[in-house]
């Protein structure tokens, strides 16, 4: 790096700095803006419960975070052991705010104050039949809602019944203390017929199924979602059974083998996918475009390059829980979302349950049960 770092002292209009990393080389042009501010709110990203603050001052001095409810007088302090100091740059997570409500928010570096900032909370979005209470039979196949075309959550089951299977439906074993009359069982399952076919993962998706093309299914991943909570809570029981079938290709990075355990899975995930850039079937004759603005990621279990990659571009924030052995009473799990980046707002939300982790490659155990109840969507902190 020519000039070196020490070297770079002045800044009467500007200098250039050539760098270089393995093969890759570039100019740099460095400038300086002079301004008179000591201390600036640099970032104040409202959730729900949550306020994302960040903001530049001054270094060694003391540097915090004010805020209240637009129209009240008096101003809270952000505790000092919330904020994160690195030279004069801080940040800090204010957590307690209420859902839909109008804040001011403030850094301070000693006694000098930033522009103040003026943020809304967001809603407190349930989880659609997230207590799994709704379910109807339509032509004989069971469907996780009131109606096959108003669910929010898909399932297999179209497809196995093809071989007169079904894969995910209700069941009255419901997890203590639950108000509810149902939770939801997803078994998996040989789907041919006189012992012919594939295995059939037991599963429940926030989504649709589109298609089903000889024994090989294609569904849609997604639904609209702007809110961004920060976990979630259900209740989960398992029972897993030993590997009975291993499909022609194997996951990437993993070598299964009849008898090995079975692994139940949940992953969650916030993003903002398109229609456009997910949702297009390449192997589909005719139109190749699937994906809807409703239900934009298309799974075709022909093509694994469209299986869902939670390291994506487009994800946002995305969580999972694997069980590798059974879990025989119901237990409460909570599922943490791990956010990209905390200033970008999702369009959507992935919520996938399946008995088999690997069913897309048709790998799992005709023994493997998962049962869920009562999903939450937790907001704070």
């Amino acid at each position: 790096m020519p000039p070196t770092a020490e070297e770079l002292t002045s800044f009467e209009t500007y200098r250039t700095v050539d760098i270089r990393y393995h093969d890759f080389e570039e100019r740099w042009i460095l400038g300086v803006v002079h301004t008179d501010v000591k201390v600036e709110m640099t970032g104040a990203d409202a959730w729900t419960k949550l306020i994302w603050l960040s903001a530049q001052g001054r270094p060694g001095t003391a540097l915090g975070f004010r805020y209240r409810v637009q129209g009240d007088e008096e101003w809270s302090e952000v505790p000092a052991e919330k904020v994160e100091v690195e030279g004069g740059t801080f940040r800090a997570c204010l957590s307690g705010v209420e859902p839909l409500t109008t804040y001011e928010v403030v850094a301070y570096s000693d006694e000098e104050l930033s522009v103040v900032r003026t943020v809304t909370t967001g809603a407190e979005e349930p989880l659609t039949n997230g207590g799994f209470e709704e379910w109807c039979t339509e032509e004989g196949i069971v469907y996780p809602g009131l109606s096959r075309a108003g669910a929010f959550w898909g399932t297999g089951n179209t497809g196995a019944a093809v071989a007169k299977t079904t894969l995910t439906d209700k069941t009255d074993d419901v997890r203590p203390g639950s108000t509810g009359k149902y939770a939801a069982k997803l078994e998996s399952k040989l789907a041919g017929i006189a012992g012919v076919g594939r295995l059939a993962a037991g599963n429940l998706f926030v989504g649709r199924y589109v298609a089903t093309r000889g024994t090989n299914g294609i569904v849609g991943f997604g639904r609209p979602f702007t809110m961004r909570p920060t976990a979630l809570k259900g209740w989960v029981k398992y029972q897993c059974g030993e590997i009975t079938d291993v499909g022609a290709t194997q996951p990437p990075g993993v070598t299964v083998s009849k008898g090995d355990p079975d692994k139940g899975i949940i992953y969650f995930a916030l993003g903002t996918w398109t229609k456009e850039e997910y949702g297009v079937c390449e192997q589909e004759e005719g139109d190749k475009l699937v994906g809807t603005d409703e239900v934009p990621i298309c799974i075709d279990t022909r093509d694994k390059n469209t299986f869902f990659n939670p390291d994506g571009p487009a994800v946002v924030a995305y969580g999972e829980m694997v069980f590798d052995q059974s879990v025989e009473e119901w237990q409460e799990v909570t599922i943490k979302l791990d956010y990209r980046a905390t200033d970008i707002v999702p369009t959507h939300i992935v919520l996938v349950c399946s008995a088999s982790r690997y069913g897309d490659y048709y790998t799992g155990s005709r023994n493997s049960i998962l049962w869920v109840d009562d999903f939450e969507l937790i907001y704070d902190e």
